[in-house]
């Protein structure tokens, strides 16, 4: 371990519609942060993509931003700690940096196609026991396929060891080291479709299956691991990163959810809970994922995950799409004012339905409008689709894993801001959900792993000790009311899905 006594650690948090970066003090106290949001592109239905250049230029900019409205020098930073986007796809150029395509998110579903003809002759089993995860386009293993099917000469480069594959983290660290690190961490290799997450190594079956050469990948280390030294010209000094986890492992690591049994949600545009498993990584039957939730000295920590594909996004609709919002925070006041007893109910499935479901072709539905119905109805509906989703993440946890479900929620994420929407999720689940006063789980997690690595902060069960309460959400409403709710959300999924 490295001992730093410099008091500041630097969270890159590099997200699907923006970048962030939150400085830290030597408490892992917020001092001073910097976002910038960057542009989608939708170059065909089903099909989302990133400009490389933006992730980077977004992430270098906020960096430099953030420390220079804490007032610091980088002469005071200790380490820096990336979180990303997960299974968002790039592939680049080793001699000249350059991406030979844009990033394909972890949204986009090109790689449909592939995935049923994978399943159709019968691979899924075995992908999903060495990988613990399913076939799906949302990872990033068929879509390294695509881009190498697709993009003139790539294969070829590929097999003459020309190119390399990375996740956000993997083209972060490369850029901000100058080319001279190509690793990921243990969290994200484990999201890419091609990653044994038993033997903790690249699986040689499945990348042949996929025809994705090994020389590609990166190197796959601890997420508090040495990932190199930033640039001088950076920031005017070599700053040591020294932290790496995806997303929603990160923001397990900043929920303190070090306990076999322990349960967050994260609510973004999309939805992820995640169920520390402990050493054991407990396969499925319920078609959620399993996966690393983080990985020390060597020993991966499993969970159980479920996702949900849109959560935060079904306000964005509310707002960008029918336009009776202008504001996030007026689904409260229209949720609270909406007649209940019209019970609508909508069901999201913008771009299909994750888990436990995995169905890409369904589309959104609602259900039970009246003369009557109007925008107060439809921003409760989409506030409660959450906290049903969220219910069918748990109920699949509970059947895999037993009674670990029934325990406390974590919850974090932009949506949590809304006390109404934590407390029908509290009441749906039957469950008491505790929000933190840190509500940037992900950066803080991200913040950790990199403090921890050099030497600011002890073990987890330190930073545990931290972590505090906001508010908890008891459930209010009683087990009758509860089940019928669940019910007719139930048989509202089960119509999406037939049509």
């Amino acid at each position: 371990m490295t001992h730093i006594l410099a008091p500041h650690i630097l969270a890159i948090d590099q997200g699907t519609t923006s970048s962030r970066a939150i400085l830290f003090d030597a408490s892992l106290r917020p001092v001073a942060s910097a976002q910038e949001e960057f542009p989608q592109s939708y170059p065909h239905p089903g099909w989302v993509e990133h400009d490389p250049a933006d992730l980077w230029s977004t992430v270098a900019g906020t960096a430099r931003a953030a420390i220079e409205k804490a007032g610091v020098s980088a002469a005071s930073i200790a380490a820096i700690g990336i979180t990303n986007q997960r299974e968002t796809t790039l592939i680049w150029d080793r001699a000249t940096g350059q991406p030979i395509h844009r990033a394909i998110v972890w949204q986009d579903r090109r790689t449909a196609d592939t995935c049923a003809a994978l399943k159709a002759v019968g691979h899924e089993p075995m992908i999903t026991a060495r990988t613990g995860l399913l076939l799906d386009p949302y990872f990033s293993g068929t879509k390294i396929k695509w881009l190498l099917d697709h993009v003139e000469g790539a294969r070829d480069r590929a097999n003459r060891g020309e190119l390399a594959f990375g996740t956000v983290d993997t083209w972060l660290i490369w850029n901000l080291t100058g080319g001279k690190v190509h690793a990921t961490d243990a969290t994200n290799a484990s999201r890419t479709l091609i990653y044994n997450i038993a033997k903790g190594e690249w699986d040689a079956d499945i990348c042949g299956l996929l025809d994705i050469p090994m020389s590609l990948l990166p190197e796959v280390r601890d997420s508090a691991a040495a990932f190199g030294m930033t640039r001088p010209d950076l920031f005017g000094r070599e700053i040591p990163i020294l932290g790496v986890a995806g997303d929603q492992q990160a923001a397990t690591v900043g929920q303190a959810c070090f306990s076999p049994g322990m349960m967050k949600s994260t609510y973004g545009t999309g939805c992820f809970a995640l169920l520390n498993t402990g050493a054991d990584m407990v396969p499925s039957k319920n078609r959620l994922l399993t996966t690393i939730a983080y990985q020390l000295n060597g020993k991966p920590t499993y969970a159980l995950e479920g996702s949900i594909f849109i959560a935060g996004a079904v306000v964005q609709w509310l707002r960008d799409g029918l336009k009776i919002i202008r504001d996030a925070k007026e689904t409260q006041p229209l949720a609270e004012a909406a007649e209940e007893a019209q019970g609508v109910i909508l069901v999201p499935a913008f771009t299909g339905l994750g888990a436990p479901y995995w169905r890409p072709d369904c589309r959104g539905a609602i259900y039970g409008l009246t003369r009557n119905s109007g925008p107060a109805e439809l921003a409760r509906a989409a506030l409660e689709s959450v906290g049903y989703q969220t219910r069918d993440l748990l109920e699949a946890m509970r059947a895999d894993w037993g009674a670990a479900a029934d325990g406390v929620l974590r919850v974090d994420g932009g949506m949590t801001a809304s006390d109404w929407a934590m407390q029908f999720l509290s009441d749906i689940i039957g469950a008491p959900v505790d929000r933190p006063k840190v509500t940037e789980t992900t950066a803080l997690g991200a913040a950790y792993l990199a403090a921890m690595q050099a030497g600011i902060i002890g073990g987890p069960e330190e930073f545990a000790k931290g972590w505090a309460l906001d508010r908890r959400f008891a459930p209010a409403m009683d087990a009758a009311t509860r089940d019928a709710k669940y019910a007719r959300w139930g048989k509202a999924v089960a119509a999406t899905m037939s049509l």
